[in-house]
């Protein structure tokens, strides 16, 4: 899978972090995948939560978004599309994955995928790269974005946005 850089933020609270999910909710389609990396509490499920909810209000719909790390997945059904909310943290080999039947969801549902690196080679193609690491201010995190694809096109408008409202780099 080829991965090119899109944007990067050098360090994001988690608030504009949120934000910059509920700006991409309505960019989201029927077989999206965003693969989200980064160390525990790094705010991959805040994000996922906030893109979540940002689809659901978009339909009139209220709902909690717990985190999926011991369900390991958590779907939803927001106007017909279906969300799934993944967490691998626990998977022990990334053929697991098949028996969660996430290789059909790629095709058709929208997924946001937490601790992706653990689906090794069963990485869906043309899947967005969500990646938070560690910054020295501990109440912000470096947010970085890759992907191929029609990505690019489909977030210039929102990292445009973003680059202007914020000091991104």
């Amino acid at each position: 899978m080829t991965l090119h850089p899109l944007f990067m933020h050098p360090a994001i609270s988690a608030e504009e972090m949120a934000r910059f999910a509920e700006s991409m909710a309505p960019v989201m389609r029927a077989g999206d995948t965003i693969l989200l990396d980064g160390p525990v509490g790094a705010g991959k499920s805040h994000f996922c939560r906030a893109l979540i909810q940002a689809r659901m209000a978009q339909v009139g719909h209220v709902e909690d978004v717990p985190s999926p790390s011991f369900t390991l997945v958590q779907t939803y059904d927001i106007g017909g599309l279906e969300i799934w909310h993944v967490d691998l943290y626990r998977l022990g080999d990334p053929y697991e994955m098949l028996e969660l039947g996430l290789d059909d969801a790629f095709g058709g549902a929208i997924c946001l995928v937490e601790w992706a690196e653990r689906l090794g080679d069963l990485r869906p193609q043309g899947a967005l790269q969500l990646t938070l690491a560690a910054n020295p201010n501990p109440d912000t995190r470096q947010l970085h974005l890759a992907g191929g694809g029609d990505w690019q096109r489909r977030l210039a408008p929102l990292i445009d946005h973003a680059a202007r409202s914020d000091h991104v780099r």
